[in-house]
């Protein structure tokens, strides 16, 4: 039963890693190659049967899926990042500092 039960939650956790893996498919034009190969492999992975685990510990899908979209946001916070300085850059004007004083 609790054997059951573990299997169930990791497959959970691991439909929920996919669906939002799936979610940052609208930004792969911007990410390059590298952002296209971790997303297709993520995906490719965790649907073939071939895996480093049994298909009913989904712990290596999870882990796969994880990485990911760790690497898929990483490289999703450099390209805003880039779009930021291009823009700044190209206004002619330096970024507005921040507030100082105390808060209210």
């Amino acid at each position: 039963m609790l054997a059951a039960v573990a299997a169930l939650a990791t497959l959970v956790g691991a439909v929920l890693l996919a669906v939002r893996v799936v979610r940052t498919r609208r930004m792969l034009g911007a990410l390059g190659v590298g952002g296209k190969v971790a997303f297709y492999g993520a995906l490719i992975y965790t649907i073939l049967p071939v895996d480093v685990l049994p298909d009913p510990i989904y712990l290596d899908d999870m882990g796969v899926l994880a990485g990911a979209l760790i690497y898929l946001g990483r490289l999703a916070a450099k390209q805003r990042a880039a779009q930021r300085a291009a823009g700044d850059a190209s206004s002619g004007t330096l970024p507005a500092a921040p507030p100082t004083g105390p808060r209210r």
